[in-house]
């Protein structure tokens, strides 16, 4: 075994068809080669779960992956005659016909690819996979080939018929078996027996699915005694958490409530027949990802309403742009059903864009979406008539460019000017009078995710500081350049200035709701005329930290931004000033907190990257409030916030370790990945004491609010208190403001 594993070491690739054959070469011929489990343990467990052999016909087994195991033989002498075995290496094909072609000429060999077969549907009662799952479901090489395959599975299965996967169940295969066969099948989960005596490293797992004809949500049942697996193994914890939280789900799904399927779930006829037209069916929905298109989308599927027509079209399709995916018309099912009555269509496709199609066009958006929606299209019509691609408008009047330029470490960056066709919320209210002006700070490499947007008030100068400014800002008005919509018109007697009483970002007043887990200690604070310390990692455009000095006096807060670009746009163009209770430093934000905790009682000093030190007070400084306000500049992560280094495991603990006792750590977090999402919380959880979590309905934005130790809120009755007491503590001049931070608290849920 050790002389295989060494040649096995050679393969790097395990989804190249030359490498494969190349192991089989060099392995020779006759040498069966094992993954996992070999058939003395698999025997029992697997028998246990195919067809009768008293069944007629006898059953129709696959074995995709064949490689030169020597499964199918050991089946096939087990009494299953009728076997097709498949592999796209010719010399494995070649190797195991020339082994069987006399002892078992029933057997059957094809040099076939598993992702993409030759059969017809409903061809197999059984599809046994030893290893072949995870040999495509490599990390590097991410989830498309597997989800080609478990397609293809589906498809070949005749109902009633199982598929039998031999796995170590890695979370990043589970995080793809799970959903895949989430409705119309029935799963159980199994572990192999090892070979006495030995302790084996990896366990191998028995992942039992089979096709059911009935269109219930089914939990996955587990024989698993996980008393007797290590449970200190990452392995099993990660398939006891990977268990639990599907399980949820279905859980959740099979309750009616917020039910989002896939769209394979709704060709299964989770929803009816897709084919045909049913009057007023309305059914949200997941489109794409998982290797079928470029980005995932989030969907509604309208059929028009009984009374409704004449109609244009059988089936359109209504994108929405991220700005105006949390309005009414297309967030609320009344407003989409007046859409669909406006669209002329009699089914209408709502695709409600977001952070994750960031830096697409409308043209690649449009050619991804294409044959996904054509699945959707009502089986009536069969003209070959293109379906029609209609759009919301981004909902901006007018645009004027203010600033463009570049930094070396955030890329392409734009200050611009806007008047939105409407303005809804809180700004609307406070300003209920004329167009409103908003500026904005957007990052080009996530195109159409606005970093900041503050709100402009117009400011009467005189000519001599109208001057000043001007000179201020000439060196990046040679930058700047005019583009989109009509501009904005100036009046040179006045000066636009960011308003810092109001926050234009949902979730930024999401951020402070949050400081109601600690408001006693904040109140304590306050009155004994002491500071609370803050730290905000990501400055953006600077303006959740001058809200924040604004209405909350007795915080002294600390910024860490590692563009020095930014600092510069936020000063000049959001005006944004530093003081003595409101400092940046220009460092890298992980680098900061780890050397947060190393602080002792000698007065050391932290070295920053701009060259400057930052003195730390006698006594263990700690950190009382901890904010993380940072866009990822990699999303192959998952996640659009924070970058990935912001939630491994090392770095939180370094979180809890700067933290005070009353500490409070905020992540805002942007992903649609649900496995990204319980990876996340999953992490928090093992790390700190409580974890709680305020999900903004009008964005994908998720704020979780983690508390390293036992002081804190434990029962839902005290929130009220606690909402109250940061009611009395925000000094804001707009009543509607604090209003809305309020109205988030009764918003925040407690995870542990």
């Amino acid at each position: 075994m050790a002389k295989a594993d060494n040649i096995l070491q050679t393969l790097g690739d395990f989804t190249s068809k030359e490498n494969w054959d190349n192991f089989f070469t060099i392995r020779g011929h006759g040498d069966a080669f094992e993954w996992y489990a070999e058939w003395p343990e698999l025997k029992d467990p697997l028998i246990s779960h195919l067809p009768t052999l008293s069944k007629s016909p006898s059953p129709q087994i696959l074995v995709p992956g064949c490689g030169n195991s020597s499964l199918s033989e050991q089946l096939y002498d087990a009494g299953f005659r009728c076997i097709t075995n498949i592999d796209f290496s010719k010399v494995a094909i070649s190797d195991m016909l020339r082994r069987n072609v006399r002892e078992r000429p029933d057997m059957r060999w094809r040099v076939m690819d598993m992702t993409n077969m030759q059969f017809t549907n409903d061809t197999f009662d059984a599809v046994v996979d030893k290893g072949g799952l995870d040999a495509l479901m490599e990390p590097e090489v991410g989830s498309k080939l597997g989800s080609q395959y478990l397609s293809e599975v589906k498809r070949v299965l005749k109902p009633g018929g199982k598929f039998i996967c031999l796995t170590l169940a890695e979370s990043h295969v589970l995080g793809l078996l799970f959903p895949k066969f989430r409705f119309g099948w029935k799963m159980s989960i199994h572990v192999i027996p090892p070979k006495p005596p030995s302790k084996p490293s990896f366990r191998t797992f028995m992942v039992v699915v089979e096709k059911d004809e009935s269109t219930a949500w089914h939990q996955i049942e587990s024989s698993l005694n996980f008393s007797s697996l290590d449970s200190r193994g990452d392995q099993t914890r990660e398939l006891v958490q990977s268990l639990e939280n599907e399980n949820r789900i279905r859980e959740k799904y099979s309750s009616g409530d917020d039910l989002l399927f896939s769209l394979e779930d709704l060709q299964l006829g989770a929803k009816g027949d897709l084919q045909k037209l049913h009057r007023g069916r309305r059914v949200q929905f997941t489109l794409g990802g998982q290797g079928t298109s470029i980005f995932s989308y989030r969907a509604v599927l309208l059929d028009a309403r009984e009374h409704s027509g004449p109609f244009s079209y059988e089936c359109g399709v209504f994108i929405v742009p991220k700005t105006r995916a949390h309005e009414w018309l297309f967030s609320s099912e009344e407003g989409q059903w007046m859409v669909v009555e406006s669209s002329k269509a009699a089914r209408l496709i709502m695709v409600l864009l977001d952070e994750t199609q960031s830096g697409a066009n409308m043209d690649a958006i449009q050619k991804d979406l294409s044959p996904l929606v054509k699945q959707l299209a009502p089986g009536e019509d069969d003209s070959g008539s293109q379906i029609p691609f209609m759009m919301a408008s981004d909902g901006i009047k007018e645009r004027n460019c203010v600033f463009q330029g570049t930094s070396s470490l955030t890329g392409s960056i734009v200050v611009e000017d806007v008047k939105y066709e409407h303005v809804s919320g809180d700004a609307s209210r406070i300003f209920p009078s004329g167009d409103l002006i908003f500026r904005r700070l957007v990052f080009q490499r996530t195109e159409s995710l606005v970093q900041s947007e503050a709100l402009l008030t117009r400011e009467r100068v005189d000519d001599k500081v109208s001057g000043q400014m001007d000179r201020k800002k000439s060196h990046a008005s040679s930058k700047s350049k005019n583009k989109g919509k009509k501009r904005l018109n100036k009046e040179s007697s006045d000066q636009m200035k960011a308003y810092h009483g109001y926050l234009a970002s949902s979730y930024h007043s999401g951020i402070i709701s949050g400081f109601m887990l600690i408001s006693q200690y904040l109140g304590s604070v306050a009155s004994a005329g002491k500071m609370v310390n803050a730290v905000v990692i990501g400055l953006g455009a600077g303006l959740l930290p001058m809200f924040l000095r604004a209405c909350m006096s007795f915080l002294h807060i600390e910024v860490v931004e590692l563009d020095s670009m930014i600092l510069n746009l936020a000063r000049d163009y959001f005006d944004f000033t530093e003081d003595a209770n409101l400092k940046v430093h220009i460092a890298d934000g992980i680098q900061f907190v780890r050397e947060f905790r190393n602080y002792g009682t000698n007065g050391s000093t932290v070295a920053l990257d701009n060259g400057n030190s930052s003195q730390v007070e006698q006594g263990n400084k700690k950190v009382d409030i901890l904010i993380i306000d940072v866009d990822a500049t990699d999303s192959s992560s998952g996640m659009t916030c924070p970058a990935a280094d912001f939630v491994e495991e090392s770095f939180l603990l370094a979180v809890k370790d700067a933290l005070s006792e009353q500490g409070l750590f905020i992540i805002n977090l942007v992903t649609r990945s649900p496995t990204v999402n319980n990876m996340v919380v999953t992490r928090m959880k093992g790390v700190f004491n409580h974890l709680f979590s305020l999900q903004l309905e009008e964005d994908v934005n998720e704020v979780l609010f983690a508390l390293p130790s036992d002081l804190c809120i434990k029962e839902d009755h005290l929130f009220n208190e606690a909402s109250l007491q940061l009611e009395k503590l925000l000094n804001l001049k707009h009543l509607e403001m604090r209003q809305s931070i309020v109205d988030a608290t009764t918003k925040i849920r407690c995870l542990k």
